[in-house]
Order: structure tokens, then sequence, then C-alpha cells
């Protein structure tokens, strides 16, 4: 588990179909072989740890799930290392598990803050909820306002500095983690709704 507060911008500096090696400095100070780390929000598994850089593998199913499969060496990435049980939870519960990409469609100033509008798919759209929490590229965000399959985030000056977020042009993809306790929920009830057709409702004598 991750909390959405990035530790460091790491850097790209070699990649092949299933693995790739990170450039890293601040999260390497205590990385084992077999640790977590969230790439982008993408959980992965450190195969090398090196003194300034580890290793991960990356499964085909990861890669098309997520932007991952888009980077080249030079890439910046965010990185966080996994939640310690003692760990302040200054985002919110991130599994590293990405749902999808949605695209920057719009970026721009509002005083000293950077706003970012994406667009997604219904699938995705349906777990985002105004005031809610998203993981965008492993960032955790509050979302500030969504209309269809269109929303939009506020990014303060010092969460800004410490991501990639103010290195985004429109037209980027990022990964997209909902909130789980949204996908919790509509599992639970959905046996319900599963259960209230017209014909269920007409043997009770609701129609």
């Amino acid at each position: 588990m991750f909390t959405g507060i990035i530790e460091e911008i790491g850097t790209i500096r070699q990649k092949t179909s299933c693995s790739m090696v990170i450039d890293a400095e601040i999260i390497i100070s205590d990385l084992r072989c077999g640790d977590s780390v969230a790439v982008n929000g993408t959980c992965l598994t450190a195969t090398k740890v090196n003194k300034d850089s580890f290793s991960a593998d990356v499964s085909p199913e990861t890669l098309r799930l997520t932007n991952l499969q888009n980077l080249i060496p030079g890439d910046k990435v965010n990185m966080e290392r996994a939640l310690k049980l003692e760990s302040r939870l200054g985002g919110h519960l991130v599994t590293g598990h990405i749902d999808g990409t949605i695209r920057l469609i719009e970026k721009k100033m509002d005083a000293e803050s950077l706003v970012l509008k994406f667009s997604t798919t219904d699938d995705l759209s349906r777990y985002i909820i105004k005031k809610g929490s998203v993981c965008i590229d492993g960032i955790s965000l509050t979302v500030v306002d969504i209309v269809g399959n269109i929303f939009s985030v506020c990014i303060i000056p010092h969460t800004a500095q410490q991501t990639t977020l103010f290195l985004r042009q429109t037209g980027y993809l990022a990964n997209l983690e909902a909130d789980v306790m949204g996908k919790y929920v509509e599992r639970l009830i959905q046996p319900v709704k599963q259960g209230l057709t017209n014909n269920f409702m007409a043997e009770h004598g609701f129609c």
C-alpha cells in the first residue's frame, strides 16, 4: 500500500519490453530486493538495487493498462516507497493497481495553483466524485469538479514542484487509480442491483 505522497522524482535509465532501470537517490537509502515501489502510481517490485538506481520487471498487463509503456530513457517518473505501519497517512490509501489512463486536456494557473483537467471513460468516471480522492501518476489529489467524463484537480505549488505534473502538457496520458473504497461499495451492492428487476418488484407487490 502507498499514500500518494511522492518521495522522489526518478529518471528512466534503461527500458526493455519487460523491465526498466530507474535512477534514484532518496528511496535507495533503505530499498531492498523484493520491496514495492510505486512508479507513476504503478506498484513494481525492485529486482535489483544499486547505489544510485534500481531495476524492476514489468508485466505485459501492466504495460497495457499504464503509461509505463510510453516511457523512454531520460523520462521523469514519480516514486514512492511502500507505506510502513508507523507512517502518517498524508494522502489516501493507494494500492498501486492502475485502473487505466486518462488524458490531460487543459492546463492553467489559478492564482498560485495549477489546475489540470482530464478526460476519462464511463468505466472510470463512475468511481470519481467531487471532493473525492484520486491517484494520478502516483499523486494523491482531490477532485475539484466533475461533469460527465471530464474532471479537474487543483495542484498547490509544493505538489507541483515535488512531482512531474508541472512538466506535463495537454495530450499527456496519466495513470489513474480510483479510490478503492468506491470499488468495494460497488461490489457490495452489485447483488442488490441485480436483484431489483421488474419481475422481482411485481412478485413482491410493488408494480
